[in-house]
């Protein structure tokens, strides 16, 4: 069982993230990862502290050594393809090879609109997140891109250089057209914030997905966000059936529940402040366990 953090850089100064980071590359965590928004979520003030998902992901490649790096996930309209390609190669190379780059379509509508790229309905953004992936794939593929769409018009645009271990993680929670472009292009599946048996049902939906489209399921890795909650009297602001709540024990009970339904890897999630007494009594009790 792969473990991993995954802090959104927000609420907290750039010190704090750096010390997350730190502390989770010294550790014995597989992953690290940040996510993509302009704005604090949940959206309470907009003066609340949020920092760039890419300048960010750049920041932890280079600020860490031993885990692989990443961010769950960029939101596909707010970046040309071609641009969010490069800048994943870039921090490949930052990284030594060590980067995943997670996209999926947005929700915030607050930060849609007032950034100014408007809010399409759902059906639209994964239009777009479609043709985002599929020349996103090409130029990792080492292709020339000759792509005319409704969104990207993209002619013998190529990326040099080359991923040197750059992988491309899709994330969501639809059961459809998620699904279905995770099984065409991804070489990673994440879920947030979910119970072992919503998680349970989007493996088997990704498998005959897989099946369709002559892809080995096997290939996939396949990983579950959960709010970190373990040991504290705080009120979660994540959905608790997502979440690590309760004991120790607790929490590797529930990390064993996914392990037993087949997801590859747990990444704890932080809504600032950081809990770091329980980080510490993580590291030291529940990391162990699934390190064997």
């Amino acid at each position: 069982m792969k473990l991993g953090i995954h802090a959104g850089p927000q609420n907290l100064s750039m010190e704090d993230l750096k010390r997350l980071w730190k502390i989770g590359d010294e550790s014995g965590f597989h992953w690290i990862s940040v996510w993509d928004h302009f704005y604090a979520n949940p959206l309470q003030d907009r003066g609340n502290p949020c920092f760039e998902g890419v300048a960010a992901l750049s920041g932890l490649a280079t600020y860490t050594q031993n885990v692989r790096v990443g961010c769950l996930v960029f939101c596909a309209l707010f970046r040309n393809p071609g641009v969010l390609a490069k800048a994943g190669v870039t921090i490949d190379h930052l990284s030594g090879g060590r980067a995943d780059i997670g996209i999926g379509a947005g929700w915030l509508e607050e930060e849609f609109r007032e950034f100014g790229y408007g809010f399409p309905p759902l059906g639209k953004r994964l239009d777009q997140l479609e043709e985002a992936l599929t020349i996103i794939h090409t130029l990792w593929s080492g292709a020339e891109v000759n792509f005319k769409g409704e969104y990207y018009d993209m002619q013998g645009a190529v990326c040099s250089p080359q991923p040197k271990g750059l992988r491309l993680w899709i994330g969501g929670l639809g059961k459809v057209r998620t699904i279905d472009l995770a099984a065409r292009f991804a070489d990673g599946f994440n879920m947030p914030y979910v119970p072992p048996e919503f998680a349970k049902d989007r493996l088997e939906r990704l498998r005959k997905a897989c099946d369709k489209h002559d892809r080995d399921f096997a290939r996939i890795d396949t990983s579950v966000n959960l709010g970190f909650y373990m040991n504290s009297s705080r009120t979660p602001d994540i959905d608790p059936r997502g979440s690590l709540t309760g004991s120790v024990q607790q929490a590797i009970d529930l990390i064993g529940a996914f392990k037993d339904i087949g997801i590859q890897g747990i990444n704890i999630a932080f809504r600032p402040p950081i809990d770091w007494e329980n980080l510490q009594v993580y590291i030291e009790e529940v990391l162990p366990v699934f390190a064997k």
